[in-house]
């Protein structure tokens, strides 16, 4: 079972932690080691932050990853996201597929917006390619946008409209149905 919480004061530690694995690291724009003077600034501007929310990801009751909204914009009725896994273990479970389908859903049905955004460093085409599946399109190619190890590397940025879920959400149901995902 898969489900998304809300983020707790006690999950600080474990998202430190998190932010500073490589595996997970490889696939932010942040490039260096967080230390916990930066983290601790970051979590407490998160919490009180109305433009951001965040949730843990929970598989069979175990906290495996992070999902988040950002730049929230009521007035325009859109917003960006992204989110990380932890651990080999839960991948090609279909963990990413069901918190996609969950965000889809809460920015669509719950917030009543239009749009939802999102970057993907180019290298990472398994995520664009998931995004796309979704729905999404490819709005844009940033060129050399991100400087990580002294590598400048691209970034591919996407989006989905409404009426573009509207049209791949039943789809997505019965497919994450099938994998016994909802």
């Amino acid at each position: 079972m898969i489900v998304l919480r809300d983020l707790h004061a006690e999950d600080k530690e474990k998202i430190l932690n998190w932010r500073n694995l490589p595996e997970v690291a490889k696939y932010m724009y942040t490039d260096h080691y967080i230390t916990l003077e930066e983290h601790e600034r970051w979590f407490q501007s998160m919490l009180n932050d109305t433009t951001c929310r965040y949730w843990i990801i929970v598989y069979e009751q175990e906290d495996v990853g992070l999902v988040n909204l950002y730049k929230i914009d009521q007035k325009n009725k859109q917003c960006y996201w992204a989110f990380y896994l932890v651990g080999s273990n839960v991948r090609g479970k279909g963990v990413g597929s069901f918190v996609e389908y969950s965000v889809l859903r809460y920015v669509f049905d719950k917030l009543n917006f239009n749009k939802l955004c999102c970057e993907v460093l180019a290298f990472n085409q398994p995520v664009a390619e998931m995004h796309k599946n979704f729905g999404f399109q490819q709005e844009g190619y940033f060129r050399q946008h991100v400087i990580k190890g002294g590598e400048s590397l691209d970034v591919v940025s996407l989006a989905i409209l409404r009426e573009e879920w509207e049209t791949k959400r039943n789809e997505m149901e019965k497919r994450l149905k099938r994998k016994g995902l909802l």
